[in-house]
């Protein structure tokens, strides 16, 4: 046989694309459209009810940059379409290859009722099936002019990523408003051919199947009559039928599809916007479930539901409905999919807490698992802090993304710092995002690591971030290739379901030890710094309210816990955690909000911890200790005098004028407090930090060096530093001013000046207090550069085989060589509160209050000692998608800890991140509870969320090793119970002379709930 593969996969093409496709709707009769343009930001269906409407023709430019119009939209249906299926169908000037984030709209009846969104690629409305003939159609159609910020492929900077910015030229280009008649025989043959086409070309060449398909659409094809599409295509299909019907291998991959739609919570557009993306696809999915008994919808963010619920009441009762039908699956648990490394371990735990807490009192569902698909790598106390949650799953995509090595499995037990295993599970169709095209279905089966061992996987399938979610063409799709020859296997069910089978098939799954790491997208962990401080400061004030409301709660009688005022704060804090909030990598919007929501979260808990303390009684100062650990500091009085005191951890001491171990001397630009003596160079740098207590120098070469580095990544600016980055940077050593700003037997300090680049100034007051080792930085940078990384540099004399970085409920250690391409790949990692450089016998640690991006590496030095350098990430200047981030203020503290071990760092780390508090009070009650036990870290201390009074514990293990101890109470103690994340009850804890006796595993979180006596 000669081969005609070329002459018939041109022909199927070109007769599907300009025949069958454009055949699908048989007839087209326009509405008569008008429009009014909302001013401002979107109104209620109220007010554009009642606006008054102007004449609008197609083909007319509309909707300025984040702007809203609603067109009004009227027709009849033809008499002569009666016994037809009749749409709508709008254009509202789509443009480019994304299905989201662009032009969108929801449609309504005059009553308001929502119907259905129109986006790119889903641009119907139903409007009768069969059709009468004569039904009159009006519409009320909301419009989103959303900039496509993506365009020029994030190759440009664009002002549009605010509306303080856009301007206001027209975006889009109305095309078309009709009602037509679908000819579903044509829809179904232009399926048919699209699904035998796509998988005919992923075949081999040398694939008999390939070749049968091929003849047989071919075959088909003479059939079509040009002329007449519609009459024929009943006729094509029946000659297709054959060699669709036959069915796939026995050992065929079987990909269980998951309807989905990945709507980030803010990005590209801001968090009011989204509250309408979820609306306009919420009711997509709505009207798909109606049209399709087989269908299943999986989707996360409690956040996502309760805008719906709060805004569009009759969008949630058709979510609801779905629910109790078992088409739409509320997943993931959490209240915002958030970003895997930066939020602190109590903000991850309330991300649970929260979220899976909604699902169960709306809709009587506990969610099962964890389903985060699009985040920027994954700490390693996931597992146990998901399994502490109820979940029994985790899901991820973007593992797929790693720029240098593949991740060796596809579904896998995922093994965390304490052990805790999880059975988890990436997608090898390497979308979140799927359709089902040959290439796609090609894809999965190509990438499935686990080949031999394990034969399915999940795909989630739709188009999100207002793409509007899955369509009918997808779920065609699937029933097409639930079982054909040639293909894996589709079949649409529960997410839950997919891990029962895949777990029951694979009970022996490979493991993962560690962090899952994206060897991508490292500039998250600095970008939009402001944003990043507001997080970490949250979570402090959050634990501080908490704390103190308790401790009120317990001991002044006519106190009320606020909580409904923490758990409205929680959830903003939470919502702020996003994987495109807090990265930074959203518009200047978004960022610009943020900050301000920061900002009125800082200000409520101040006032709530103020107001808590204020209930203890009035009367003479006092220190007031937030952190789970005694502290000996120095803290200043309200008029800045310095004062030395002695705090109990979670307690409050007077400020009584306590003697300091030694005073603190300044001679010259040398600072010492008789634990360390730290000498400032001319050029503003440490040459010298001297460790007094164990005799030896701690730097190998100058300290809080500055380095000011080029910094344009290959692609994506606001989320990506690539290796390059180091061969190009300024070392900041011109200092205009090197200047002691303070000398006294409690603080001496220097204050270093620099002027930079394009008109940055940073200024850094270096800080030694008597008492302690630590050295204090604080940084006040006006920053003005462009596409540049500042970071901080701290060589120290110390051969580390490995850094210790904080993470939640614990740490994780990074070897500091290069051996591997994984490890060479760790050039730019992500911490919390500290990283700790070692050698046995000795540590360093270096402490912040904000940043979260380091680089660690070691050199041996021609004397033959090592240097190992830890390197903060300061602040960076991307330019896309937010021309201005991180330019202006920042002022933000980090600190340098000779003679550190792990625990010093974690003890230091709480100190520095919560200050201690001054307060006029009449005596302080004993702290509410005191943990007795080294590693024993108490990280949360609250009432119950029931409102039953009893007092929740949150701690953990943080050296990394076993640990016993005990927890006493400043209250009569009747009993306690080791619970879940939850506050479900698990087991009764043991209790010894008045105290709960505790027994820790290395970095196990225990949970304990008491009941007052």
């Amino acid at each position: 046989m000669h081969d005609e593969s070329r002459r018939i996969e041109e022909r199927v093409q070109r007769l599907h694309d300009q025949r069958i496709k454009t055949a699908v709707y048989a007839a087209t009769v326009p509405f008569e459209v008008e429009a009014w343009q909302a001013p401002g930001e979107p109104v209620p269906f109220e007010e554009a009810a009642a606006a008054s409407y102007e004449p609008f023709s197609m083909g007319t430019p509309w909707g300025p940059p984040w702007g809203t119009t609603w067109f009004r939209m009227r027709g009849q249906v033809p008499a002569e379409w009666a016994g037809r299926r009749v749409e709508a169908v709008i254009d509202l000037g789509f443009t480019g290859d994304w299905p989201g984030n662009q032009a969108e709209a929801l449609v309504h009846l005059t009553d308001g009722t929502p119907l259905k969104a129109v986006n790119p690629l889903n641009q119907y409305v139903a409007i009768a099936n069969p059709a009468q003939g004569g039904e009159s159609v009006d519409y009320l159609v909301e419009a989103a002019s959303n900039p496509d910020i993506l365009a020029d492929n994030f190759s440009k900077t664009t002002p549009l990523g605010d509306k303080l910015t856009a301007g206001d030229k027209p975006l889009y280009t109305f095309r078309a408003a009709d009602i037509a008649i679908l000819d579903e025989e044509v829809w179904h043959l232009d399926l048919d051919v699209q699904v035998l086409r796509e998988l005919m070309l992923e075949l081999g060449e040398h694939d008999p199947r390939r070749h049968e398909i091929a003849h047989a659409l071919d075959r088909a094809m003479d059939l079509l009559d040009l002329d007449d599409v519609s009459d024929s295509a009943a006729a094509v299909r029946e000659a297709l039928k054959p060699v669709l019907s036959r069915p796939a291998h026995a050992s065929a991959h079987t990909i269980s599809g998951v309807g989905h739609a990945h709507i980030d919570s803010a990005w590209l557009w801001p968090i009011r916007e989204t509250k309408r993306k979820t609306s306009r696809t919420f009711s997509n999915v709505t009207s798909l479930a109606d049209e399709y008994d087989d269908f299943i919808f999986a989707c996360s963010q409690a956040q996502q539901y309760e805008w719906v619920r709060d805004n569009y009441p009759k969008v949630w009762a058709r979510i609801q409905e779905s629910v109790k039908n078992g088409q739409w699956a509320p997943v993931g648990g959490m209240w915002v999919e958030s970003d895997g490394n930066l939020p602190g371990g109590e903000a991850v735990a309330r991300q649970f807490v929260h979220g899976k807490r909604f699902f169960m009192d709306h809709f009587g569902i506990e969610t099962k698992g964890v389903w985060l698909p699009d985040s920027f790598g994954y700490n390693a106390a996931y597992p146990q802090i998901a399994k502490l949650a109820g979940n029994e799953w985790f899901l991820t995509q973007k593992i797929s993304w790693n720029q240098t090595n593949r991740f060796p499995h596809h579904t896998f037990w995922w093994e965390g710092i304490d052990g805790t295993r999880i059975f988890t599970h990436f997608p090898p169709v390497d979308t979140y995002n799927a359709r089902f095209s040959g290439e796609e279905m090609s894809r999965a089966v190509r990438n499935y690591s686990e080949k031999g061992g394990a034969s399915r996987s999940l795909a989630p399938f739709g188009w999100g971030d207002g793409g509007g979610g899955p369509t009918r063409e997808i779920m065609e799709r699937a029933r097409r290739l639930a079982d054909l020859e040639g293909s894996a296997k589709v079949v649409v069910e529960h997410p839950d379901e997919f891990f029962a089978k895949a777990r029951e098939e694979y009970p022996d799954a490979p493991v993962w030890v560690g962090e899952l790491y994206l060897e991508l997208h490292r500039a998250t962990y600095t970008s939009q710094a402001r944003t990043k401080q507001g997080n970490r400061r949250s979570e402090h004030l959050l634990r501080e309210a908490e704390l103190w409301a308790t401790t009120a709660a317990l001991h002044a009688p006519d106190y009320s816990y606020p909580y409904e005022k923490l758990d409205r704060l929680w959830k903003t804090v939470l919502l702020h955690q996003f994987h495109d909030i807090l990265p930074g990598s959203s518009i200047a919007w978004v960022h610009r909000e943020a900050e301000a929501e920061y900002a009125r979260v800082a200000r409520e808990l101040q006032a709530l911890t103020a107001e808590a303390v204020a209930a203890l009684g009035a009367g003479e100062p006092r220190a007031f200790n937030t952190s789970p650990y005694d502290r000996a500091e120095v803290v200043r009085t309200g008029d800045g005098t310095p004062v030395f005191v002695e705090v109990p951890a979670s307690g409050s001491a007077p400020l009584a004028d306590t003697a300091p171990p030694q005073p603190v001397t300044a001679d010259g630009l040398v600072l010492d407090n008789g634990l360390v003596r730290v000498e400032v160079a001319e050029d503003g740098t440490l040459s010298s930090v001297r460790d007094l207590r164990a005799g030896r120098e701690v730097l190998a070469e100058p300290g809080n060096l500055l380095r000011l580095h080029t910094d344009l990544p290959n692609y994506w600016d606001a989320w990506d530093i690539d290796k390059h980055y180091k061969n190009r940077y300024t070392d900041l050593l011109d200092a205009s001013s090197v200047t002691v700003v303070e000398q006294d037997p409690l603080v001496g300090a220097i204050r270093v000046e620099r002027s930079f680049g394009k008109g940055s100034t940073i200024t850094q007051t270096i800080s030694v207090r008597a008492g302690s080792p630590r050295i204090d930085i604080e940084t006040d940078i006006d920053w003005h550069e462009t596409e540049k990384i500042l970071k901080a540099a701290f060589p120290v004399d110390i051969r580390a085989p490995h850094s210790s970085a904080e993470i939640q409920f614990g740490h994780i250690q990074r070897p500091t060589h290069t051996n591997t391409s994984w490890e060479s790949a760790r050039f730019e990692v992500s911490g919390h509160r500290w990283v700790h450089l070692a050698e046995p016998g000795y540590g360093v640690a270096v402490i912040n209050d904000s940043t979260y991006g380091h680089d660690v590496s070691r050199t041996v030095r021609e004397d033959g000692g090592t240097t190992t350098t830890v390197r903060l990430s300061l602040v960076r200047a991307p330019r896309i998608p937010d021309p201005e981030a991180d330019q202006g203020r920042h002022r933000f503290t980090y600190a340098l800890l000779p003679g550190a071990t792990v625990e010093d760092a974690v003890a230091e780390g709480y100190s520095l991140n919560l200050p201690l508090r001054v307060a006029d009070a009449a005596g302080a009650p004993e702290p509410v509870v005191s943990a007795v036990g080294e590693g024993v870290t108490v990280e949360a201390v609250k009432l119950a969320d029931d409102a039953s009074g009893d007092v929740v514990v949150r701690l953990y293990e943080s050296r990394g090793g076993r640990a016993t101890g005990t927890l006493r109470t400043g209250f009569p103690l009747a009993g306690a119970q080791i619970t879940d994340l939850l506050e479900r009850p698990l087991q009764d804890a043991e209790i010894t002379d008045g105290a709960v006796t505790v027994a820790l595993r290395p970095f196990q979180i225990l949970t304990l709930r008491l009941r007052r006596g």
